[in-house]
């Protein structure tokens, strides 16, 4: 289990451009990602198993395309439970929320016509403050 990309975006609601990294600080979030702010979806992560489903009608999707700041291999996201505890690099994020409800009028859903990240996202808040890395393993714990 990793991680295949870090992305951010300045403005809520449009796709994330893949970064080197990303740091992450605690009842913030990701430093200089749109999302950011003490709250219960400070970062969101969409596994590529999900991305690869939908590249199958759009080929050209790619990290970043449904807004989700990281991109996973090897975990099914939307199986974990609310209070699991992902373990990425030296971080750790706490899962606060399985999937989301859809904003009809949002970027992504203009461009692709559809938005696994409702069904198969999952979000959550930092516990412990650190950089995250493409290539970083992921362990979780569950609560």
């Amino acid at each position: 289990m990793r991680v295949v990309s870090v992305s951010i975006s300045k403005e809520k609601g449009t796709k994330k451009i893949p970064v080197s990294y990303i740091e992450i600080k605690k009842d913030h979030g990701i430093i200089g990602d749109a999302h950011a702010g003490n709250w219960h979806r400070q970062i969101s992560l969409l596994g590529i198993e999900s991305l690869n489903k939908m590249k199958l009608e759009f080929p050209n999707l790619s990290a970043g395309d449904f807004a989700e700041n990281i991109l996973t291999e090897g975990i099914e996201l939307y199986n974990l439970s609310v209070g699991t505890v992902l373990e990425i690099g030296n971080t750790k994020i706490e899962v606060t929320q399985i999937g989301k409800e859809c904003h009809k009028g949002c970027e992504i859903r203009k461009i692709t016509g559809d938005c696994v990240m409702p069904r198969e996202g999952i979000f959550g808040i930092v516990l412990k403050e650190g950089k995250i890395f493409p290539g970083d393993s992921i362990n979780f714990i569950e609560r």
